[in-house]
């Protein structure tokens, strides 16, 4: 039981120290490629903090068990718009200045082209995921200085 405790509290600290990283290190290249830090957020930090994601959704769609792979991506969604913004907002307000209401539209936008995809006989096919990576790129390219 000791080595539990001993092992969760150090992965959290683990966990806060390579935020903290994260968080510096990200502002300090987004300085030096001389690009917003809303683009380093939208693509860096993105990719770093969703890789642990992306690592669990192969491994669970390799091992035929989509419903993990999607119950992941639909409840980490969920818990990120909800929670984390919650949580991050009852700290310190959250302004959202260097976001576009183009930014806020094709974030809707995607979920709704989710929507009808995912219900489509409950299943996203190769050619619905090529739709969604492109349109990721597509968003990239848009936004890359």
């Amino acid at each position: 039981m000791l080595l539990t405790f001993v092992c969760f509290f150090l992965g959290l600290f683990i966990l806060v120290v390579g935020a903290e990283g994260l968080v510096r290190g990200s502002s300090a290249l987004a300085l030096r490629l001389g690009i917003t830090p809303l683009v380093v957020g939208l693509t860096v930090v993105a990719f770093g903090t969703s890789s642990p994601g992306l690592t669990t959704s192969v491994v669970a769609a390799l091992r035929k068990e989509s419903d993990i792979a999607m119950g992941h991506i639909v409840g980490s969604n969920v818990f990120n718009i909800l929670a984390i913004l919650g949580i991050a907002s009852l700290i310190t307000p959250l302004f959202s200045e260097g976001f576009s209401h183009v930014d806020f539209a094709v974030m809707t936008a995607f979920a709704a082209i989710l929507l009808p995809m995912a219900w489509s006989g409950r299943t996203l096919s190769r050619p619905e995921g090529s739709v969604l990576l492109l349109g990721y790129v597509a968003y990239m390219a848009w936004i890359w200085p």
